[in-house]
């Protein structure tokens, strides 16, 4: 974490709020309180704010305020996050059906690391993932905290086309691809949840900030949400951190 923020322009609209130079659970919790703080406090002019991994991009518009007026009242919120509180991430399950066509790469994935499919399945469920952003497609979510006992290399030539809900696996990284695209990550799981949908407000089912938890479902149960879901008769499940 730096030891005193940086606040850059980022065109005539926005600038960016930086905490740091490193991805780390520490600096991205400072990025979402910053946010929240932001957002509580309702300043006029500031129209957007969109958290990443290590920094904030905050819009505003230019004909109510200057730049040098966001930067100070940017500084005067950080100045208070030391002593405001803030409200415990959301943990949010994610039932998820693993390997078979559900999963194709569950086996290799389990084979370049000297396990066994249902290892690699206990491993990837026996954590909580933080959201650090989102991004990549709408909803797409950029989870932290993954085992490097089932960290596998991206495909060598990435499928046209990868269904939405596919749960895989990039290097030392795990993710949902939330709509229909192409993609190059070992795909393990799937799940019937949606993790965007335009027709919802808001339409993305998690946020950036959030714990993600996987938990293993069959295909009967996974067939059984996805009708649900699909007739909006289903609650993601969600409980506040421990």
């Amino acid at each position: 974490m730096y030891e005193k923020t940086r606040v850059l322009l980022a065109g005539d609209k926005a600038v960016l709020i930086e905490f740091g130079n490193s991805i780390s659970p520490e600096i991205n919790r400072k990025v979402h309180n910053m946010c929240i703080a932001i957002k509580q406090a309702r300043i006029s002019g500031i129209t957007e704010v969109v958290p990443t991994y290590r920094s904030a991009l905050v819009y505003y518009d230019p004909m109510k305020m200057s730049p040098d007026e966001l930067k100070a009242k940017l500084f005067d919120l950080e100045r208070e996050l030391g002593t405001a509180k803030f409200p415990r991430p959301k943990v949010v399950e994610i039932p998820t059906v693993y390997g078979g066509e559900y999963g194709p790469d569950l086996e290799f994935v389990a084979q370049h690391n000297k396990l066994d499919p249902e290892e690699v399945i206990r491993i990837h469920t026996s954590t909580d993932y933080l959201v650090y952003m989102l991004g990549f497609t709408p909803g797409f979510p950029y989870l932290g905290g993954m085992s490097p006992k089932i960290a596998t290399p991206r495909l060598e030539t990435p499928r046209t086309k990868i269904p939405a809900g596919s749960v895989g696996i990039a290097g030392n990284q795990t993710g949902i691809y939330s709509i229909d695209s192409p993609g190059g990550w070992r795909l393990i799981g799937r799940t019937p949840l949606k993790l965007f949908d335009p027709t919802k407000d808001p339409p993305v089912a998690i946020e950036a900030g959030n714990l993600l938890r996987f938990v293993k479902i069959d295909e009967k149960e996974f067939l059984e949400i996805r009708r649900a879901v699909e007739a909006s008769n289903y609650r993601v499940k969600t409980f506040e951190a421990g």
